[in-house]
């Protein structure tokens, strides 16, 4: 890689760092904090009622579902406000003027979403120690699964960003698309307790594939097949890397 590109990718990535971490209030504690109430009323006081789920009790099935979800919240959030503030603030248009490919700047703001989910899946990682020990069956399979879904949603929410006018389109994808699509997702129960109908139409959902693949890393219990499921993360990632270069190197809805 051509020295000034390096020294490019790093800036970027250092200016996402700075910028959540500067209000860590906001975009590192309030996920770690849902989550917590989510386990304790979901998976304590309705788990016991539940009694267990696949084989496991429900609050150890629950929680890789409660990680994988902030992974994709946070990492779509965190590149679709930051790209889209530095779009209505002309950052973007010096970033295109100067000499660096779109590929770079794509991987900066994209690295900068992933770093972040990362982070707060640790945070959380470490404050699910509290209410049940954490087992790994597989770890590679769990780190690489994280990495991919967030990929997979920052490369969303910069898609999202550019295309973005106003800032109630920056809300629009995740509180009509994300969020249904996480509940329906398999993060509270598993797919295979559905009628036949929904437990079909449920493999049409992407979500369902990250959860499992990342619940197989934790408890070793899947409802799809975990090829299947990289095929998909795969997939996404590729499809969505080249959009998001294309869009960046046109500047569609970047110019004036």
């Amino acid at each position: 890689m051509n020295p000034l590109y390096w020294v490019a990718f790093k800036t970027i990535v250092r200016k996402e760092y700075i910028r959540y971490m500067r209000i860590w209030g906001q975009t590192l504690i309030p996920p770690v904090m849902n989550t917590a109430l989510y386990i304790i009323i979901f998976g304590h006081f309705l788990g016991n009622k539940i009694g267990t789920m696949a084989g496991v009790p429900y609050l150890e099935y629950l929680i890789p579902g409660m990680i994988i979800s902030t992974i994709i919240n946070n990492s779509y959030s965190n590149v679709v406000s930051s790209f889209y503030s530095s779009k209505s603030q002309k950052v973007v248009e010096e970033l295109l003027v100067s000499p660096i490919p779109s590929y770079i700047i794509v991987w900066g703001y994209v690295m900068g979403g992933v770093s972040r989910s990362i982070l707060v899946a640790l945070l959380i990682g470490m404050m699910t120690t509290i209410f049940v020990p954490i087992h790994i069956y597989n770890v590679v399979v769990l780190i690489s699964v994280t990495i991919l879904t967030s990929l997979i949603f920052s490369l969303g929410g910069l898609i999202n960003a550019v295309y973005a006018k106003t800032y109630d389109h920056v809300s629009f994808i995740p509180n009509f698309i994300l969020t249904p699509l996480n509940y329906v997702g398999g993060v509270f129960y598993s797919i295979t307790i559905l009628p036949p109908f929904w437990s079909y139409l449920s493999h049409f959902n992407p979500i369902v594939y990250m959860v499992n693949a990342f619940r197989y890393g934790f408890i070793g219990k899947t409802d799809v097949s975990l090829t299947i499921s990289y095929f998909v993360l795969i997939s996404l990632s590729v499809i969505l890397y080249i959009v998001a270069c294309q869009l960046i190197k046109r500047g569609i809805g970047l110019k004036t």
